[in-house]
């Protein structure tokens, strides 16, 4: 390890190792990662295991190599970001590549030369990346510091891990600490799955309380996303009367008025019965609408001897049509009478027969 990021400073306060003079419980206890502030002196809090079961070698070789290698791969995903002749989109039919997929390719193909050199120069030291919030950092921290010294930790080959301190310039609440934990090869794939199997980073019933924690504060975060909208709707503290509203009851069927039978009423009866009724009732819709009258039409050209003729010809046609309305009316008399007549000379003639048989 090269970096002074990674090395953990000679003479370092803020350090805990097996031949420190506070015990593990009381140095965790005092410096807290939530409590101590990075003056820019004190960045980590660091916790030492066992030693490490193997040293990095040949690291400047090993940098040397992969910045050749960097520089190449950069050069290479510029030329395909400037390339026209690469499409932006894939095309299945002519099984063209998009961009982002031949740089995806070269990127792949890098991490697999770069793991390549770390492993022929001894160059595979790392660490994992763990985050964690301002309120349980520390919960965390402890449990991680304790498995590494004589926990589940202390088992593998895991054997250092340090933690962020608070920024001083910034809200420490909203801080997120970054917490590692070192291992000696990262290409030891065996030993890393066991490292996260069996490790343990978080015992198992920190485990099941952070994860209860985590679902209650997101079940409380959506009911709290539900309320918004009626605390919103209801911001000036109006009482909302709450009404019970009744289901609408089903209506009852209405009882038919029983008939009498009567023995001899005929079925055509009843059939007559209710066509009489429709037809009556298709009567009393149907409306007669009254003739319009003829609109007479004003002729601007015709001379006043042409309109005292039509005058005078609509006076003959008013005096014929009154004169057949007379004539039919003595008709009608008429006829009257004569049946009065015919009645009583009929009427004599049955008595004269009546007397006659006697």
């Amino acid at each position: 390890m090269v970096k002074s990021e990674d090395v953990v400073p000679t003479g370092y306060t803020y350090s805990w190792n097996s031949d420190s003079d506070l015990p593990l419980q009381d140095f965790l206890s005092k410096y807290k990662p939530s409590m101590v502030q990075n003056d820019g002196k004190k960045p980590w809090i660091w916790v030492q295991g066992s030693p490490p079961t193997q040293e990095d070698t040949g690291v400047d070789d090993a940098l040397e190599e992969a910045s050749a290698l960097l520089k190449e791969v950069t050069e290479k995903v510029e030329a395909i970001k400037n390339d026209a002749s690469i499409p932006v989109r894939s095309n299945k039919k002519t099984g063209a590549k998009s961009k982002k997929e031949v740089r995806e390719q070269v990127q792949s193909d890098a991490t697999e030369k770069l793991k390549e050199i770390a492993i022929k120069h001894g160059y595979v030291s790392g660490k994992w990346l763990i985050f964690a919030s301002a309120d349980k950092v520390d919960t965390i921290w402890s449990s991680i510091a304790k498995s590494l010294v004589s926990g589940p930790l202390a088992t593998t080959f895991a054997h250092l891990a340090k933690v962020a301190t608070s920024p001083e310039s910034q809200d420490s609440s909203n801080h997120q600490h970054l917490l590692c934990v070192y291992i000696p090869n990262v290409y030891d794939k065996d030993k890393v799955t066991e490292t996260w199997k069996n490790s343990a980073l978080i015992s198992d019933t920190e485990a099941k309380e952070l994860k209860d924690a985590f679902f209650t504060d997101l079940a409380s975060n959506k009911d709290a996303s539900k309320e918004e909208p009626s605390a919103e709707a209801n911001k000036d503290n109006v009482a909302v009367p709450t009404t019970t509203v009744a289901a609408p009851s089903k209506a009852k069927a209405k009882l038919k008025k029983k008939v009498a039978d009567d023995p001899f009423a005929s079925d055509n009866d009843d059939v007559d019965k209710d066509e009489e009724k429709r037809k009556q009732e298709v009567k009393a819709k149907v409306v007669k609408k009254p003739l319009p009258k003829k609109k007479i039409v004003d002729n601007p050209f015709a001379s006043d001897d042409e309109d005292a003729a039509e005058a005078k010809r609509r006076e003959e046609v008013q005096a014929k049509n009154a004169n057949s309305t007379t004539v039919a009316k003595k008709r009608q008399v008429s006829n009257v009478d004569d049946d009065d007549g015919d009645d009583s000379e009929e009427r004599p003639k049955k008595k004269k027969s009546a007397k006659s048989r006697r």
